[in-house]
């Protein structure tokens, strides 16, 4: 799975890809270790950490978050990225509905 609940949120598994010519997001994919992730394609570039604030404000606004709920906790400088997200129902549905897979569980 893609994004799993944790006791304070969710941790969701994202793969950036700056420097698009828009901000979309593609889909879950999977790598060849097995890993999933959603697939985030962004216009910002991936220098001077601007990719990495597009992405927070990107994931907030698809979700309808508060902007400050959403942080990246690993992979600052890595492509795919682990991002926490404070938690309502209503989000964790909208990120149900926007993967396409269920919740995986509780690390």
């Amino acid at each position: 799975m893609c994004w799993r609940l944790t006791d304070n949120g969710v941790e969701l598994f994202v793969r950036v890809s700056p420097g698009s010519h828009r901000d979309v997001i593609e889909g879950v994919a999977e790598d060849a270790a097995g890993r999933r992730f959603l697939k985030v394609r962004l216009r910002a570039p991936p220098d001077a950490g601007r990719a990495n604030g597009a992405i927070e404000a990107f994931l907030a606004d698809e979700l309808g978050a508060p902007a400050s709920s959403v942080r990246i906790e690993k992979g600052r400088t890595q492509r795919i990225k682990m991002v926490r997200i404070s938690l309502s129902p209503a989000i964790a549905t909208r990120i149900e509905a926007l993967t396409g897979e269920p919740s995986g569980g509780r690390p």
